[in-house]
């Protein structure tokens, strides 16, 4: 581990550690993946601690897996993992940085980190109050004889391969297209048999008869009674007026004529024949009337002085 001191990430945060992973794992998009952990997993590969250690990439992951051995506490110590989070969390959850103690004095650790100052593995030393938690390596071996299985990667495990049915199995019949197509004419014939021999026109018969209702003859109303319109049955019936065969209708009484008021007797002598009326509206202003001779009379109209300016060329 500390032959690699100073190594840096190469271009497009490629790395050697990030590489042995993905190879590891079996998938490439670890080449190029945050690396602080996957250095740690290198590291315990190389020297054979994978067991104890673990092989993780994200170290929430990694911190969870201490939880599950009891290997976590919060005292740290020489040769633990110490996990951080920089928003000052306490829960495993929210880690972001992981890396491994190499001695303590006082309140603050002396680590070794890979991904740190961006592309570095060097040495941090470090104050205690962004730190989560430290998983315990030694504690994971010490109860490795009590687990019955540690997982220590996050490579999936291989699921069994499915039970292959024999070539000469009966079985493999039914899957054959045209075993599909027989089932398929049965089922159609099935089907339309039942649908043909369908009685038709039955139906369910209640066991009880249903209450009828008891219809009544109409009464006849009695001799004399006012019986409402049928239009509109709620309005009363019209109060019978008719008189008696013998009796005259009293006479109408006539209505005095008017009182002729001044005012009346006014607009009276106030109001014109049609003749006068369409003879006033043919009238202008500041123009005399001239009065109009019967044809055949032989007279002529009476001319009227008119007012009119003497031009000077004209003569007496």
């Amino acid at each position: 581990m500390r032959q690699e001191l100073g190594y840096k990430e190469k271009s497009s945060q490629f790395t050697k550690f990030g590489q042995w992973y993905a190879d590891r794992v079996q998938d490439p998009q670890y080449r190029d993946a945050p690396w602080c952990d996957m250095f740690l997993a290198w590291a315990a590969n190389k020297s054979g601690l994978s067991d104890y250690v673990g092989e993780f990439a994200w170290t929430p992951s990694h911190a969870a897996w201490f939880i599950q051995q009891g290997a976590w506490s919060q005292k740290p110590e020489p040769g633990a993992l110490v996990f951080y989070d920089w928003r000052g969390g306490k829960s495993y959850k929210g880690i972001d940085h992981v890396g491994v103690v190499e001695r303590v004095s006082g309140k603050k650790i002396h680590t070794i980190e890979a991904n740190v100052d961006r592309v570095w593995l060097k040495r941090k030393t470090r104050e205690t109050d962004k730190v989560v938690g430290y998983g315990l390596p030694r504690v994971v071996k010490a109860n490795a004889e009590k687990l019955g299985d540690i997982r220590s990667t996050e490579r999936p495990f291989a699921s069994p391969p499915p039970a292959q049915v024999g070539q000469g199995s009966p079985l493999d019949v039914l899957g054959t297209p045209p075993a599909l197509l027989a089932a398929m004419v049965i089922m159609t014939i099935v089907l339309s048999l039942r649908v043909s021999g369908r009685r038709r026109g039955n139906h369910r018969r209640l066991s009880w008869a249903w209450p009828l209702r008891r219809l009544t003859p109409p009464t006849q109303p009695p001799s004399g009674a006012k019986v409402p319109s049928p239009r509109n049955p709620l309005t009363p019936p019209a109060a019978d007026t008719a008189k008696p065969p013998g009796e005259k209708a009293p006479a109408r009484q006539k209505t005095p004529p008017r009182e002729q008021t001044p005012a009346r007797q006014k607009s009276a002598a106030r109001e014109k024949t049609p003749v006068q009326e369409k003879a006033a509206a043919s009238e202008k202003p500041g123009r005399p009337v001239r009065s109009r001779v019967p044809a055949g009379s032989g007279g002529s109209a009476t001319k009227h002085p008119t007012t009119s300016r003497r031009r000077p060329y004209e003569r007496d």
